[in-house]
């Protein structure tokens, strides 16, 4: 007996040259389900920003604790990105999207019991199913996208999904939360709802893992934009280590990767709660929008991060940390004024330094890999070269990308130390004291901006300025992939 998880029989290529399936959709069509089954992964991973303002008014749950279910995310998310690639190469890309789909419809049915110990398993739950899907999923993406389709294209589709995933589950759960009765039940139960239906929506997607199924080799099987599949140059998982012990890694991308998510995190968990009051009754509804604002802005500024990426400097990352400090800074005048029109300006700020700084650090942990030189597509723009290696099988090395994305999961404990720290200092001094910090960590990127950079043999253009699209195609890594992206929420 089949089951849900089989892959379909193919039938052979028809007229067209396109292979067809029973009930699967035409090739233009089947990377949909699957770019649905990132968003929605992201909207359970960011659903709980507008929880959290009905669990403060609702319960006598402690700031501290909110801040504390918030973070407890990011336990289930860094193993969710570490092992996704192990599992989408072992079980495939298919079984490893469903069931995360599952386990996330799953925790979002115990979030709905708005119970706090099962709130804190929920959370951990949501954090590891979104990370399966932000790298099995989007290699799922990739892949059913087709060989003839440029690498950059599904890589965008892959971004754009995230991105979107991220601010519907802020956005939905607020509209739900403000105006639907059964605040802290009906947001969740609507994503758990959400995750069904992309589950029966990919059913009938094929297989796309090399070797898993049947006919001619698609695009990954052949090599090219699977990070599991092989050249025969070496054990993957050494590259992907020594690009995070590379000096350059430690001096310019690791200073900079709190930002992240920190600034993300401050946008939307830290500053709508302080102007609360300013807002009487639509208390959901404004920390939804802002975080569907701060994610909106993050998505439309890594194409800026790749206009900015230079080779010979740490460009890029220099002005996405500047922007984090300004947005900070403007995040503490809106707390010392009260402001509902600031911290919808310090969302807009923030979020655009989280794109900055996420796209910077891509690019620059693109560089220190070796096998990830960018080389013209079929268009005769760049794109990335496939990552070399042996098959990873069963115990696949994550890629360097999820092990950097990995290091700015550090932003989700910003909002458990502003709500531990808020007892001692103001808000607006907390914030200055960040914004100083991130001064700091600035001044270091600075002075090795131009140091530690790596060999010129690794580049197959050293001379050439990356595309927008590259920015696409390194932002989902994690995601890729991403979120698209980095994984937020």
């Amino acid at each position: 007996m089949r089951t849900i998880d089989d892959p379909v029989d193919e039938l052979p290529a028809g007229p067209s040259g396109r292979m067809a399936a029973r009930g699967v959709p035409t090739a233009p069509a089947r990377w949909l389900p699957a770019a649905a089954a990132v968003a929605v992964a992201a909207w359970g991973a960011n659903q709980f920003t507008a929880l959290a303002t009905v669990y403060r008014e609702r319960t006598d749950w402690s700031a501290l604790s909110l801040a504390a279910m918030f973070s407890v995310y990011l336990v289930g998310l860094v193993p969710g990105l570490l092992l996704g690639r192990a599992a989408a190469d072992r079980y495939g890309r298919r079984r490893a999207v469903r069931g995360a789909l599952v386990l996330s419809a799953a925790a979002s049915a115990v979030l709905a019991t708005a119970d706090e110990p099962a709130v804190y398993a929920a959370r951990s739950a949501t954090g590891f199913a979104a990370g399966l899907v932000f790298v099995a999923g989007t290699a799922w993406l990739r892949e059913l996208s087709g060989p003839s389709v440029p690498p950059a294209v599904p890589a965008r589709r892959a971004m754009y999904a995230t991105g979107a995933g991220f601010s519907a589950g802020a956005l939905a759960a607020g509209v739900l939360a403000e105006w639907l009765p059964g605040p802290m039940v009906l947001p969740a139960l609507a994503h758990a709802l959400g995750c069904l239906l992309v589950l029966r929506a990919t059913r009938r997607l094929p297989e796309t893992a090399p070797g898993r199924h049947p006919g001619p080799p698609t695009e990954a099987a052949a090599g090219h934009g699977d990070p599991g599949v092989h050249n025969n140059h070496g054990d993957p998982g050494d590259e992907h280590r020594r690009a995070v012990r590379h000096p350059r890694f430690r001096y310019v991308v690791l200073p900079a990767s709190p930002a992240v998510l920190g600034s993300a995190t401050v946008a939307y968990v830290v500053l709508p709660p302080l102007v609360a009051d300013r807002v009487p009754g639509y208390a959901p509804l404004f920390g939804g929008l802002v975080a569907a604002l701060t994610l909106a802005a993050g998505v439309l500024a890594q194409p800026l991060a790749a206009r900015l990426d230079d080779r010979g400097s740490a460009r890029a990352t220099l002005t996405a940390m500047a922007t984090v400090i300004a947005g900070l800074l403007i995040g503490a005048l809106a707390a010392g004024r009260d402001s509902v029109g600031l911290v919808v300006a310090a969302a807009v700020v923030l979020g655009t330094g989280y794109g900055l700084t996420l796209g910077a650090g891509l690019h620059e942990v693109e560089r220190l890999t070796p096998g990830t030189a960018e080389r013209p597509d079929r268009t005769g723009r760049p794109e990335p070269a496939a990552p070399a290696g042996p098959p990873a099988g069963p115990f696949a090395a994550p890629s360097a990308a999820s092990l950097y994305q990995s290091t700015t999961s550090s932003g989700f404990l910003t909002p458990l130390l502003v709500a531990g720290t808020a007892g001692h200092a103001s808000y607006p001094a907390l914030l200055t004291g960040m914004a100083a910090v991130g001064l700091l960590c600035l001044a270091v990127t600075a002075a090795h901006s131009r140091r530690h950079l790596p060999e010129p043999d690794r580049a197959a253009h050293p001379g050439r300025r990356r595309s927008e699209d590259s920015s696409v195609a390194s932002a989902t890594t994690a995601s890729a992939t991403r979120p698209t992206t980095c994984p937020v929420r």
